[in-house]
Parts: C-alpha cells; sequence; structure tokens
C-alpha cells in the first residue's frame, strides 16, 4: 500500500469556513470523553454460550506455573463464566497425560511438549488440543556455581556490569564442549522426556 502524501489532502481549505469557530481543543476532547462514557456504560452484547459440559476436572503437577488455575479457581473466574472445576494433584507427568487421553481429566497443566509428542505418536498417540498456553519462554536451565563460574565469560553483560537477560543457552555450549574435550562427563536432568 503505498504511503499517503500531503499533495492528496493540500486542498482542506474548503472545511475551514465549515468548521470555524464550531472545534476547539476543548470541545473535540470533551466530545471524546463523552463518547467513552456512553460507551462504558452501555451493556455488553455478548450472550453466554452453551457449554458442551459444566463440571470439569483438571490435572495439575504441584509446581508454580499451574498457578493461573489455582487463582481462577480460588478468585471464582471458573463459576462466572458457568464452570465448576475441580483441581486434582497428579502424581507426575506420564499419569497426568494419561488421564487426560483416557478422559479421567477433562484438561490439564501439561508441559508444552506433551499435547505435541502424543499428537505425533511419541509415547501414546492420542490427539491433544492445546487452547492455550500458561507460560512464558518455556523451560529454563539451571546449573550449578561451577557450570555457571565457567558460563559467565560467554555471556553478554550490561552497563551495570549484569547478565543481559534472557541468557541463551548459548553460552553453555562452550562449557559442554570443553567438559567432552577433557573427557568428562556433562550430566543433566530433565523433568519429562518431552519437556
Amino acid at each position: 500500500m503505498a504511503p499517503l502524501s500531503r499533495a492528496k489532502f493540500k486542498d482542506l481549505t474548503i472545511w475551514r469556513p465549515r468548521l470555524a469557530g464550531k472545534l476547539s481543543r476543548r470541545s473535540l476532547l470533551g466530545a471524546a470523553g463523552a463518547a467513552m462514557m456512553l460507551a462504558a456504560s452501555l451493556p455488553a452484547s455478548a450472550a453466554p454460550l452453551a457449554v458442551e459440559k459444566d463440571e470439569l476436572k483438571f490435572g495439575f503437577i504441584k509446581l508454580t506455573d499451574m498457578a493461573p488455575l489455582a487463582v481462577a479457581k480460588e478468585l471464582g473466574y471458573f463459576e462466572d463464566e458457568g464452570l465448576f472445576v475441580t483441581l486434582e494433584a497428579q502424581a507426575n507427568w506420564k499419569v497426568l497425560l494419561d488421564r487426560v487421553i483416557t478422559g479421567e481429566l477433562d484438561g490439564a497443566h501439561m508441559l508444552a511438549g506433551q499435547p505435541l509428542a502424543a499428537t505425533i505418536g511419541f509415547g501414546t498417540k492420542a490427539h491433544i488440543v492445546t487452547p492455550f498456553s500458561m507460560d512464558l519462554n518455556g523451560n529454563g536451565i539451571t546449573v550449578s556455581n561451577t557450570v555457571w563460574k565457567l558460563m559467565k565469560p560467554h555471556i553478554p553483560m550490561g552497563a551495570d556490569g549484569k547478565p543481559k537477560h534472557p541468557i541463551s543457552a548459548a553460552a553453555l555450549k562452550p562449557v559442554i564442549e570443553k567438559f567432552r574435550a577433557e573427557g568428562k562427563p556433562f550430566k543433566m536432568g530433565m523433568v519429562f522426556p518431552v519437556s
């Protein structure tokens, strides 16, 4: 799309006599404020939709990323939408996934990779819909103090001398290569194979 040029709007002089004395900044702001007040006072026009099932059981693992579910339950957000939700802690990620697949749970807080892995057949094959994600930027990598000291030379620093965030896993690569070159194992753990 071509940018608008001033040439197209240069002949606005025809409007000046019609608007002379009628528009001021004060009257324009007043009109805008009145329009906003009117819009805010109108009732919402969205009608509630019929729900397929109003009693739901959601599974979760006892981690901080399940907080949106706990907050929604405790503050009544589910009930505000006509949903009666039970939250049920699960023993581990595998149990949680299996119970969603079998229908014992209506939904769950899951690792981002679990629905994808199930859909492509890694582990139990099942089609799982992911309506929304409750996290931002995925998982983090936590390292020991020893590894952190080895990573620091590879981390960009800000003017204040502190590491720039987010810290890329690329800063860990030279450390792993150093361990490999020295014939040392670099042990890492993960919470679940598709995490």
